[in-house]
């Protein structure tokens, strides 16, 4: 019953609207190719920001290999969609999966670590990866994997990205969260109160590096093309600037930071050698006047000071 309550059918209305009016809107012509261009590039950055929120800003996991995930699903797909002719919604699930997996296997070793120590690990794991596509021939090698078929549209990227959201923003206020939120807010009274923090950390990874083998997948079905190097260091950087910029353990923080950065790029195209020179000014700027990002620990409460203030109120009385 609560699933169904006034709120969230309102809610639920609103997406459905969005969905069908852009959709006419991109049938019709009113949405040109660049726009849409745009608006993949997006929801596949807010599906990126967001799963990445859930590693560094939730569970406090300093990770620099987050494009490693979205490469391996990007191949994964690019394989299963050219090669073996697969429904391009199992090639996604396939993707999330694989990618799953991989942060599994990364994670299990290396979530031991913290800080720097953790963060060198995942850049070194990302690098790993680049460096296998690059000498495996079956998905191009250097040269690139083409002739990828396009099957990405607007309706897919929308559904990813709202279930991306939702589910993340779920499993938050469960009492896993909880339990990757008290990780990062102090790892030894968690361990002290029973909470494996080891498991947690590795559920934390696993899950992010599912979202962003589903981003991967989109990326690859819509660009025709993919190479090793769009998933170097830089790309990974890119999306921790998202996550920061917006407000780590803030999933709208990450949503308007993926949203911002992104049309920032774009934005930014004529003069692509400022591009990181502005990036740079851009977090110093954060970093000195908005440390908590825009958005701060924000999330999907907005009675939230309602009720602070009430109870105040109570006291008082």
């Amino acid at each position: 019953m609560k699933a169904l309550s006034k709120k969230n059918i309102i809610k639920i209305t609103a997406l459905v609207l969005m969905l069908v009016i852009v959709n006419l809107l991109i049938h019709n012509g009113t949405i040109d190719s660049y726009i849409e261009l745009n608006l993949v590039l997006i929801g596949i950055n807010i599906i990126l920001a967001v799963s990445l929120n859930l590693i560094v800003g939730f569970t406090g996991l300093f990770s620099l290999g987050h494009a490693a995930f979205m490469s391996i699903g990007a191949y994964t797909s690019a394989v299963l969609t050219r090669n073996f002719a697969s429904p391009f919604l199992v090639a996604i699930l396939v993707s999330g999966i694989v990618a799953s997996l991989a942060g599994i296997l990364i994670g299990i070793p290396t979530l031991r670590l913290k800080g720097d120590y953790l963060a060198i690990a995942t850049l070194g794991f990302g690098e790993i990866v680049r460096v296998l596509a690059l000498n495996y021939d079956y998905i191009g090698g250097a040269i690139g994997f083409n002739d990828i078929p396009q099957h990405t549209n607007w309706t897919y990227l929308f559904m990813m990205v709202v279930l991306t959201v939702v589910l993340i923003d779920n499993f938050i206020k469960s009492s896993h969260g909880r339990a990757c939120i008290s990780i990062r807010e102090n790892e030894i009274a968690s361990e002290a109160m029973g909470i494996n923090t080891t498991f947690y950390k590795v559920l934390a990874f696993a899950i992010g590096a599912f979202f962003a083998g589903i981003a991967g997948s989109l990326y690859a079905n819509y660009f025709y093309f993919i190479k090793p190097d769009s998933f170097g260091f830089m790309k990974s950087i890119d999306i921790l600037v998202m996550v920061v910029f917006g407000g780590l353990g803030s999933i709208p923080g990450a949503i308007i930071g993926a949203l911002s950065l992104t049309v920032i790029s774009t934005l930014l195209q004529s003069i692509p050698d400022l591009r990181m020179v502005i990036y740079a000014v851009i977090l110093f700027l954060i970093m000195i006047y908005r440390p908590q990002g825009l958005m701060g620990d924000t999330e999907f409460r907005l009675l939230k000071k309602k009720e602070v203030k009430h109870n105040v109120s109570s006291k008082g009385e």
